[in-house]
């Protein structure tokens, strides 16, 4: 691995309070794998081998039933996912797949495991990273639940457009498609969506989105910390 990279998994959350020999043990098992776009990762219904951290790329967690197939969550660097299963030595809940060439660190489940029985600063992370999993589960439900499609919409782009700076403008991390899962609905409910938001200044120009009037889109979704704020 990079120094870099090192130091980046090393400030995440999950690993800041760890000993350092702990640390370094945990990397010394780990591999570290490029993969091409499309390559599939895990499958949802398979064992649990590895707690995944996305150093380069961008990974899609997915789930399929019934020849339906629907978009999780999309992890971007540097994140780690599969947690739960990892600690629980079970099965897989979702795939995972990579949407463009990406670097993942694999760090084998046996050695996550067993830092936790040790490590009491690392057991009190992974306690805190999964209750932030909780929460971020439940902000999702009361979005699904408590909001109209052209809702969720709305207040996904506010967020997007206050994470990337509030310039006016935003970029799509991913195609409009993979958008449309997220939020819970079709591709052509979504372009009816973007359609219906066309007065409240939301225009579209392929992937990057400009919001002329923020004000009136604001008032119109109508945010809500207890649901579109992460850091709550």
């Amino acid at each position: 691995m990079r120094p870099d990279d090192i130091l980046e998994v090393r400030k995440l959350h999950l690993f800041e309070n760890m000993q350092e020999d702990n640390f370094q043990a945990m990397l010394n098992a780990a591999y570290l794998q490029t993969f091409p776009a499309q390559a599939e990762l895990i499958r949802e219904g398979d064992p649990s081998d590895f707690l995944y951290v996305v150093l380069e790329g961008t990974i899609e967690l997915f789930a399929q039933s019934n020849d339906h197939e629907t978009t999780m969550a999309m992890v971007r660097p540097f994140n780690t996912f599969i947690l739960a299963a990892v600690l629980k030595d079970a099965v897989y809940l979702m795939s995972a797949r990579t949407v463009q060439r990406s670097r993942v660190l694999m760090i084998p489940n046996s050695n996550v495991r067993a830092a936790l029985e040790t490590d009491s600063g690392f057991t009190r992370s992974i306690v805190i990273e999964l209750a932030g999993c909780y929460r971020a589960v439940v902000k999702d439900q009361k979005n699904l639940k408590l909001r109209t499609t052209i809702e969720r919409l709305a207040n996904r782009l506010i967020r997007y457009h206050k994470e990337q700076g509030s310039t006016g403008s935003l970029e799509l991390f991913h195609d409009k498609k993979t958008l449309a899962s997220l939020l819970g609905m079709t591709p052509e409910n979504l372009s009816r969506a973007f359609n219906t938001l066309k007065p409240y200044g939301v225009r579209v120009l392929g992937n990057r989105i400009e919001l002329e009037d923020l004000d009136a889109l604001e008032t119109f979704a109508k945010p809500d910390r207890l649901i579109d704020d992460r850091s709550v």
